[in-house]
C-alpha cells in the first residue's frame, strides 16, 4: 500500500499542480493516462482526484478537435455547421446527391472500441468505474461527494451527446463484466428517449446535490452545481422541443422551465451572470471581452487552455486553443482566415434591433457594415476595419517575402478586397481575384472575428493571453490560452426564455431578450431594444421565433445552430415525416400549427442556396503582377471610437472603388436538401454488429435483423 500511495501521491500532486492552480497557462498540462492504476487508488484522496481529473482531460469539449462522439460542434465548418446558414458547402446531411445509409456516409458517434477513450461506451465505463470505486472507498463522505458530483456530470454529458443524436440508447450505469463467458449478460437493449432523459437529469440532479455553487478562483473550471442544473435544463429543453414533442405537450415545457429557473438561481448565487451587463462598453466591447477572459462569470461549462510549449510534442504537455490561429488572416501570420456566408451578413439586426428591411436604418448590401447590432463588429471582420493584435509580439517578417507587409500588430487593418484583370473574370462566381496587402489567393470575404484575442477593446485591453512566434513553435497565434465555453450564461438564459415561452410565461422570456440586448450594447431601452413587446406577448409562435433569432446572433459560430435547427425541424418544418419509411402517425406534428416554420414565421431552409461574397475592386489590374489598382484608402474603422462618426468615409470608399461580388458557396445546380429521416440519426452497421439487441431507428436499415426497416421509435414512451 505504501508503494501505491507513493506513486499516487507523486504523480497526482504533479497533475493537480498543473491542472488546478487557477492559471490558464498550466491548465491541462499533464495528460498521462491513469486508467490502469490499482483500485486501491480510490482509498487515497489525491489518487481518486487524479482519476477524476483524467475524466476532464478526456471529456472536455475542445475547438482543437473535430466533431465526434465526444466533441460537440464548436463553431468550425464541420458537417453540422455546413448544414446551416453559418457556412456554405453542402455537407452530407444537406447534399441532394448524397444518400446517407447505415453503411456509407454516416458518422458513427456510437461505436465500440477497446480503448477507454476510443468510444462513448469506454468513457461511460470509465465514469462507472470511478463512481463505484469512490463510492466503495474509505474516503471521507465530503471527499466522496466532491469527487462523485463531477463524475456524475460527465457521465450525463456523454449520454446527452448520444441521446440528442439518436434518441433512446442503452443505459449502462455500472461496470459490466469482463469475463468472456458472461458477455451475453453485458448486452443492453435501447431504452426509450424519455427514460434516457430522466436518467441524464437524475445524474445531473445527483451531481448538483454534491457540488458547490462555486469552487473559487484556484479551482475555476471545475463543474459546479449550477453547471449540472444548466445541462439538465438543456436536456429537458431538448425533450420539450418539437423534435421529440410533436403534440406540444405543455408539461414538458413546464419541466424545462422549472429546472432552468433553479439553474439560474443557483448560478446567480455562485457569482455567475451576464458578463459586463451594466458595462457593455463601446461597440460591443464588454460582450466580446468575455471570450478572452480567463475567469469570466459567463463561463458555466468551460474548457481552459494554456500557452505551454515543449519542443518534444510527443509528450503533448501543451493544450493550446488553435481557434485564433485559424481565423486570423495570413498577412497577420495567421492560418488563412475563415469566411462565412452572405446569409449571415444579411440576417444580423440593425442598430435599432430590427431586421434589415424592417429597420428605420436603410440596409445597403454593399455597405453592409453601417448601423448594425454592436455584436456584428465583434463577430465579423471586413475590409477597412482595425483588427489589432499584440504589438509586443509582432511577427518576424522573412526578408525573402515578396510582399512587404505594412503593419505591426498595433495598427493592423484588414483590407481583404480583391481585384481582377477583366470584367469576365470579375463576374465569374467560381474565380478568385488577387487579394490586397499580400493576401494573394488567401484572402476571404466576410471573415469570422468572434472569439479571438481582440485588441480593439475599450478601455485598453487587459488580457492574460499572448501569441508566440519564437521558433515558430506552433505558428503565429498557435499557443493561445483563450478558453472555450460550451455552456455560457447567455445560453442558459436563452434556454430559459424558450422554456418560459413554451410554458406560458412570455414576460419572463421577453425580459431575457432585453437583458441579452442590453449587454450587447443597445441603448434604445425606451423602444424595448427593438422588440415588439405587444406582438411577442400575444403571439407564442412569434416569441419562439424571436428567441431563436436572438440565438442565431448571440451564439453565432459557437456550434449551437445545427442543434437549434434540428430541435425545431427548420429544414422543412416537420412537413415530410410521412416520407420516412415506417414512420407512425405520431411523427406528424399535431402541435405548432402542423408546421414549425409556419408557426415561427420563418422560411424552411430546404431549397436554399448559400453563397459567399467578396469585395472586389471596380478597377482592373494584372492579377499576377500583384499591383493594387486602388491607390488611396480612407481611415479605417476603429472600434475604440464611436463608429457612427466613422461610417461616411469608408462608405464613400466602398461606393467609389468596390463591388459586392457573389462567390459560389454551394455547388451549382444544388440546393439544401435535408431528408426527414436525418432528424434522428441511425446506427451504423458496425454498431449493430457489436450489439445484436440494438434495434435500428425507424427509417434506417436494420442490418442485424435481416436488413428490414428499423423498428425503434425515438418518440415512443
Amino acid at each position: 500500500m505504501k508503494k501505491i500511495n507513493k506513486l499516487v501521491f507523486g504523480v497526482a500532486c504533479l497533475a493537480s499542480a498543473f491542472l488546478w492552480t487557477g492559471c490558464s497557462d498550466e491548465f491541462l498540462k499533464e495528460k498521462t493516462n491513469y486508467d490502469n492504476l490499482s483500485p486501491d487508488i480510490y482509498n487515497d484522496y489525491t489518487g481518486a482526484k487524479m482519476r477524476v481529473e483524467d475524466i476532464y482531460l478526456k471529456m472536455l469539449p475542445s475547438p482543437r478537435a473535430g466533431l465526434n462522439f465526444i466533441m460537440t460542434s464548436t463553431g468550425k465548418s464541420d458537417i453540422q455547421s455546413q448544414s446551416t446558414e453559418e457556412f456554405s458547402g453542402l455537407s452530407n446531411y444537406v447534399n441532394p446527391s448524397v444518400i446517407i445509409t447505415t453503411s456509407s456516409n454516416l458518422n458513427d458517434y456510437f461505436h465500440v472500441a477497446k480503448s477507454v477513450s476510443g468510444s462513448p461506451w469506454g468513457l461511460i465505463r470509465n465514469c462507472n468505474d470511478i463512481i463505484e470505486g469512490i463510492s466503495g472507498s474509505t474516503l471521507e463522505e465530503d471527499q466522496k461527494r466532491e469527487l462523485l458530483g463531477q463524475v456524475y456530470f460527465f457521465r450525463a454529458w456523454q449520454y446527452f451527446l448520444m441521446v440528442r443524436t439518436y434518441g433512446g440508447v442503452p443505459i449502462v450505469d455500472h461496470v459490466q463484466v469482463t469475463d468472456v463467458s458472461q458477455v451475453d449478460g453485458a448486452i443492453v437493449p435501447r431504452e426509450t428517449t424519455k427514460n434516457c432523459i430522466d436518467f441524464i437529469c437524475q445524474d445531473l440532479e445527483t451531481a448538483a446535490s454534491m457540488l458547490p455553487p462555486n469552487w473559487g478562483s484556484a479551482d475555476f473550471g471545475r463543474i459546479t452545481q449550477g453547471a449540472a442544473l444548466a445541462l439538465a435544463g438543456r436536456a429537458r429543453l431538448l425533450y420539450a422541443s418539437p423534435l421529440f414533442n410533436r403534440a406540444d405537450n405543455k408539461d414538458r415545457w413546464q419541466a424545462a422551465y422549472e429546472i432552468h429557473k433553479e439553474a439560474i438561481s443557483t448560478l446567480t448565487a455562485g457569482g455567475f451572470g451576464l458578463d459586463n451587463l451594466d458595462a457593455p462598453g463601446l461597440n460591443g466591447a464588454g460582450w466580446a471581452r468575455m471570450f478572452e477572459t480567463y475567469n469570466s462569470k459567463e463561463a458555466v461549462f468551460v474548457t481552459l487552455f494554456n500557452k505551454v510549449h515543449d519542443d518534444n510534442a510527443a509528450f503533448e504537455i501543451y493544450r493550446n486553443n488553435n481557434w485564433e490561429q485559424s481565423v486570423r488572416p495570413t498577412n497577420a501570420r495567421g492560418g488563412g482566415g475563415v469566411s462565412t456566408t452572405a446569409m449571415m451578413a444579411d440576417l444580423f439586426p440593425m442598430a435599432d434591433g430590427k431586421k434589415p428591411g424592417e429597420s428605420t436604418f436603410a440596409y445597403d448590401q454593399l455597405k453592409f457594415f453601417q448601423n448594425r447590432d454592436p455584436r456584428f463588429y465583434r463577430t465579423f471582420a471586413f475590409p477597412g476595419e482595425y483588427w489589432r493584435f499584440d504589438a509586443a509580439n509582432d511577427p518576424k517578417i522573412n526578408p525573402e517575402d515578396v510582399v512587404s507587409y505594412p503593419y505591426t500588430g498595433g495598427d493592423y487593418v484588414l483590407w481583404n478586397y480583391a481585384w481582377y484583370k477583366d470584367a469576365a473574370r470579375q463576374g465569374d462566381e467560381t474565380l478568385s481575384g488577387y487579394g490586397a496587402d499580400g493576401l494573394g489567393l488567401n484572402y476571404r470575404g466576410l471573415q469570422i472575428r468572434k472569439r479571438c484575442n481582440d485588441f480593439d477593446m475599450t478601455p485598453e485591453p487587459v488580457t492574460l493571453y499572448r501569441w508566440a512566434n519564437e521558433g515558430n513553435r506552433q505558428g503565429a497565434f498557435g499557443e493561445s490560452a483563450l478558453p472555450f465555453m460550451e455552456i455560457r450564461y447567455a445560453e442558459v438564459l436563452l434556454n430559459f426564455a424558450e422554456a418560459a415561452c413554451g410554458a406560458g410565461h412570455p414576460a419572463e422570456a421577453i425580459q431575457v431578450l432585453k437583458d441579452i440586448r442590453k449587454r450587447a450594447g443597445y441603448t434604445n431601452e425606451s423602444d424595448n431594444y427593438g422588440l415588439d413587446v405587444a406582438a411577442l406577448t400575444s403571439d407564442r409562435g412569434k416569441l419562439f421565433g424571436a428567441i431563436l433569432y436572438e440565438r442565431q446572433i448571440e451564439l453565432a459560430f459557437e456550434g449551437k445552430r445545427f442543434d437549434d435547427m434540428r430541435r425545431w425541424l427548420l429544414w422543412d418544418g416537420g412537413a415530410n415525416f410521412s416520407q420516412v419509411n415506417g414512420a407512425p402517425s405520431s411523427w406528424t406534428l399535431s402541435g405548432y400549427s402542423g408546421n414549425t416554420c409556419t408557426y415561427l414565421g420563418v422560411q424552411p431552409f430546404n431549397g436554399k442556396r448559400r453563397d459567399n461574397f467578396e469585395l472586389a475592386a471596380k478597377a482592373f489590374a494584372d492579377e499576377a503582377a500583384g499591383k493594387d489598382p486602388i491607390a488611396i484608402r480612407p481611415a479605417a474603422l476603429d472600434l475604440k471610437k464611436d463608429l457612427s462618426t466613422q461610417f461616411a468615409p469608408l462608405a464613400s470608399f466602398y461606393d467609389a472603388n468596390l463591388i459586392r461580388k457573389t462567390r459560389r458557396g454551394d455547388e451549382v445546380g444544388k440546393v439544401v436538401t435535408f431528408k426527414p429521416q436525418y432528424y434522428f440519426i441511425g446506427f451504423t452497421s458496425g454498431a449493430q454488429t457489436n450489439n445484436i439487441t440494438l434495434l435500428q431507428t425507424i427509417g434506417w436499415d436494420d442490418v442485424a435483423h435481416g436488413n428490414i426497416n428499423g423498428t425503434f421509435d425515438p418518440l415512443a414512451e
